[in-house]
C-alpha cells in the first residue's frame, strides 16, 4: 500500500469533506485494508452519471487496496429516503426493488473491479431483526434529535406531515454500517446527517465509529439542479452511446469542467494540461470519448464521435426546425437574438457558442457576438450542433 500522505492525496481529490480527518489518518497509519461502505437505494432501473461520483470514489480506495464494499439498500427502498424532499415518498413493492436491484451489479462493475467488491443487500441483516431488536434501535435516538435534520425541520415547521417510518431510514441506514462493521462510509452532501447516525450507532455498539466522506452532488446537463432522471438533465450508464457523445458536447465548458473533476480518471496534470491548451471543445470530445468508453467500449467511442461528425456537418441545416418572430425594436445583437430565441440558455452562453464558432447563419459561421442581425430579415439561425430555428425580427 502507498504511504499515508500519498493515500490521502488520492483520498481527497474531489472529495467535499471528511469527518474527522485526524481518524481516517490514524485508520491508514495502521497499514491495513479499510472497510470502504457505500449504499444505493434501487429506486430506478438505471444508475447514471451522478451516481459514479461515489463509485469512482470507490474505485479509488479498491486501487489503493482497501475493501469495497458496495451495498444495494433493498430493505431502505422500501422505506424511502427522506433525504431532501418536502413529503412523504411512495415506497416502492419489494417485487419493484428486486427488479431495479438486477441491473445495479452490472452496471457497477464498468467501474469496480469485480474480484475485489464485496455486494451486499441490507435485508440479509435487517430481515434477521426481531420486533424487539427494532424497538431498542428506535430507543437509541429521540424526536429531537431526528428534528435537527434540515429536510425534517423544514415540514415540522411548515405543518408537513412526517411519517413515522421516515424517521428510521437513518437510523437503518445507520444500523447497516454496524452490521457491516464499516471503516470509512462515502455519500452525498445531502446524506451527512445519516452518515454521522452511522458513527453514533457504531460507538453505542462498542465499535470503533466510521469515518464519513462526504462527494459533491453533480449537477445535471444543465448546469444547475442535481442530476436525476426524473428532471431529464442526466446521462445514464446504459445509455446509447452517441446520445452521451451528443449530450457531453452540448455542456458549458464551466460544467465540463466540473465533470473531469468528478467523472475522469485522468491525473490532475492531464487535466489542466487541457485547460490550458484553450480548447474547450477538444477537451469536450477528449471527455465524451472517456466515458463512453468506461461504459461500453473504445469502438463504441470512435463510432459515436464518427457518427456525429457525419451527422452535423457544418452548415447543414435541417428541413423542420421551429419558426420565430420576435419583435425588436431595431437591429439585434447575434448574441442576444440567440438568447431570446431559446437557442442559448443566456447571454454569456451564447456569446461562449459564438466565439467557438458554434453559431451559424443561414449556415455561415459568425464569431463576432455583437454582429447585428437586422430588424426585417428572416435567417436560419443555429447554435451548437443540434440547435436550430427560422427567426424573423419584426
Amino acid at each position: 500500500m502507498l504511504d499515508t500522505q500519498a493515500q490521502l492525496e488520492i483520498i481527497y481529490r474531489g472529495t467535499e469533506d471528511v469527518l474527522v480527518r485526524d481518524e481516517l489518518i490514524k485508520k491508514l497509519e495502521r497499514g491495513q485494508p479499510l472497510r470502504i461502505k457505500a449504499g444505493f437505494d434501487p429506486t430506478a432501473a438505471d444508475l447514471h452519471l451522478g451516481h459514479t461520483v461515489l463509485i469512482n470514489k470507490l474505485r479509488q480506495f479498491q486501487d489503493l487496496g482497501h475493501h469495497v464494499m458496495f451495498l444495494i439498500g433493498d430493505f431502505t427502498s422500501l422505506i424511502g429516503d427522506p433525504t431532501g424532499k418536502n413529503e412523504t415518498r411512495m415506497p416502492l413493492t419489494a417485487e419493484q426493488v428486486a427488479e431495479n436491484a438486477k441491473t445495479y451489479a452490472d452496471q457497477v462493475f464498468k467501474i469496480l473491479d469485480p474480484d475485489k467488491t464485496e455486494v451486499c443487500y441490507n435485508s440479509s441483516w435487517v430481515d434477521q431483526l426481531t420486533p424487539a431488536d427494532m424497538i431498542r434501535l428506535l430507543a437509541q435516538q429521540t424526536v429531537a434529535r431526528m428534528l435537527e435534520r434540515d429536510d425534517f425541520s423544514k415540514r415540522y415547521k411548515e405543518g408537513r406531515p412526517i411519517s413515522l417510518h421516515e424517521f428510521a431510514y437513518p437510523l437503518m441506514q445507520g444500523y447497516d454500517s454496524v452490521a457491516m462493521r464499516a471503516d470509512v462510509e462515502l455519500g452525498g452532501t445531502d446524506q451527512t446527517f445519516n452518515l454521522l447516525m452511522g458513527r453514533e450507532l457504531q460507538k453505542d455498539a462498542g465499535q470503533e465509529p466510521q469515518i464519513v466522506l462526504t462527494m459533491p452532488i453533480l449537477e445535471g446537463l444543465d448546469g444547475v439542479k442535481k442530476m436525476s432522471k426524473s428532471l431529464g438533465n442526466y446521462i445514464g450508464l446504459n445509455d446509447d452511446p452517441g446520445d452521451m457523445y451528443g449530450k457531453l458536447l452540448g455542456i458549458s465548458d464551466d460544467l465540463m469542467w466540473r465533470y473531469y473533476e468528478l467523472l475522469s480518471f485522468k491525473s490532475i496534470e492531464e487535466i489542466q494540461a487541457l485547460r490550458q491548451a484553450g480548447n474547450p471543445q477538444a477537451a469536450k470530445v477528449e471527455l465524451a470519448r472517456e466515458i463512453i468508453t468506461r461504459f461500453h467500449d473504445a469502438d463504441a467511442a470512435e463510432r459515436a464521435a464518427r457518427a456525429a461528425g457525419n451527422k452535423f456537418k457544418a452548415g447543414d441545416i435541417p428541413d423542420e426546425m421551429p419558426e420565430l418572430t420576435i419583435e425588436v425594436e431595431g437591429d439585434v445583437p447575434l448574441m442576444v437574438l440567440l438568447r431570446e430565441a431559446q437557442l442559448a440558455a443566456s447571454s454569456s452562453e451564447a456569446r461562449q457558442r459564438i466565439q467557438q464558432g458554434a453559431a451559424r447563419i443561414d449556415g455561415d459561421a459568425q464569431t463576432d457576438p455583437k454582429f447585428l442581425c437586422k430588424k426585417g430579415s428572416t435567417h436560419v439561425y443555429q447554435c451548437g450542433k443540434k440547435k436550430f430555428a427560422r427567426v424573423s425580427l419584426a
